[in-house]
């Protein structure tokens, strides 16, 4: 893997060992397993079903690192979903998963984290849409955390659960190795608890709400070349990003603060829509948006000027997230004539993930 330069100002170069490592190598238990935690293992498979997210925007890129998780930021649960099962076994970890190494990493911290000495069987399926802005690793790994977590008697909270996925968070490398991901915990506290969420630093949950109840989550991945992940997205993210956020981060909090949560809290989707397409503009988002050419500000522009409620570029893209009043017919129409197509139409999801226990 490569040395990276991350340049923040003109005093502020660093280098970083961007290390890949075998999956149970490194475990970040944050201390938890001093806790003695008395466990029930249950009988029977636990099946949890978690929504995926629309990360809006990261608060400060400054504020987190691959081995750093937290930056604050903004994003809403939609209901496209993850499934995760987990049985307590006798034997061995079995993982049913097409990306087995980021489950079985976390498995083993999860274990060394609680005390279970016992085996997992676990299975899991994503919805397929990778490396485009839906957060498919996050959701994964906190429906897999949940799962283990009820098997063996929820032990954990949830927010103890956002915090071990956070700083174990991980993608595969090519080599079937793992490496540490960049993470704001948007994507575990949206999957958790549903509707949108503002996240503090070091993973903190700030304020969380239900948004647009009953409207209609339409997704757009306008045509592109450039790659969303690896050593590009790093690139982007940890360089021109951070310049960025060092002019724009008050302005982008007092936004989230001031406007944005009041927004939320009349049910407004046009004032809501109109913070974002603020941020979408401001700090890192606008590296983010750019890291895919000015082509995606004239889709999103475009979209605005059909009047549509809520616009805005999901992660690093290139996935646009439409919020509006209109289904997917009636976005067919409007969307022909600008050469776009949608590759979801979905909802908002304000419930969170769903446990079933089965014998």
């Amino acid at each position: 893997m490569p040395i990276m330069k991350i340049r923040g100002g003109d005093l502020d170069l660093v280098e970083y060992d961007f290390k890949s490592f075998a999956p149970t190598t490194i475990l970040k238990t944050l201390g938890l397993e001093k806790k003695k935690f008395k466990l029930a293992p249950a009988k029977g498979k636990v099946t949890v079903t978690a929504p995926a997210r629309i990360h809006l925007t990261v608060l400060d890129m400054n504020r987190f690192a691959p081995d750093h998780p937290g930056g604050g930021g903004i994003g809403f649960a939609i209901q496209c979903y993850c499934t995760a099962s987990a049985e307590c076994t006798k034997g061995a970890d079995t993982i049913h998963y097409s990306r087995a190494p980021i489950i079985e990493n976390f498995v083993a911290v999860f274990k060394k984290a609680v005390g279970y000495t016992g085996g997992f069987a676990i299975t899991a399926t994503d919805h397929e849409k990778k490396h485009v802005g839906l957060g498919s690793t996050s959701t994964v790994m906190i429906a897999v955390a949940t799962a283990m977590n009820v098997a063996v008697g929820s032990p954990l909270t949830s927010t103890q659960l956002r915090h071990l996925v956070g700083h174990n968070y991980v993608e595969e490398t090519a080599d079937g190795n793992v490496a540490f991901g960049f993470e704001t915990g948007v994507g575990p506290a949206v999957s958790t608890h549903g509707g949108m969420a503002i996240m503090g630093d070091e993973l903190a949950l700030v304020y969380h709400h239900p948004f647009a109840e009953g409207k209609h989550v339409h997704i757009i991945i306008p045509p592109t070349d450039i790659s969303s992940a690896g050593a590009q997205e790093f690139d982007l993210l940890m360089n021109k990003a951070r310049t960025l956020d060092y002019r724009d981060r008050e302005l982008k909090a007092y936004f989230f603060l001031m406007d944005l949560v009041p927004a939320l809290e009349k049910d407004d989707l046009k004032k809501a829509g109109d913070v974002i397409w603020e941020i979408e503009f401001r700090g890192s988002k606008r590296a983010e948006v750019e890291h895919h050419s000015y082509g995606i500000y004239h889709y999103m522009s475009q979209l605005r000027e059909k009047k549509l409620e809520f616009v805005g570029m999901s992660s690093v893209g290139p996935s646009i997230a439409v919020v509006t009043a209109l289904d997917r017919k009636a976005m067919d129409t409007l969307l022909k004539p600008l050469g776009l197509n949608v590759t979801i139409s979905t909802k908002v999801d304000n419930t969170g993930m769903t446990i079933v226990c089965s014998k």
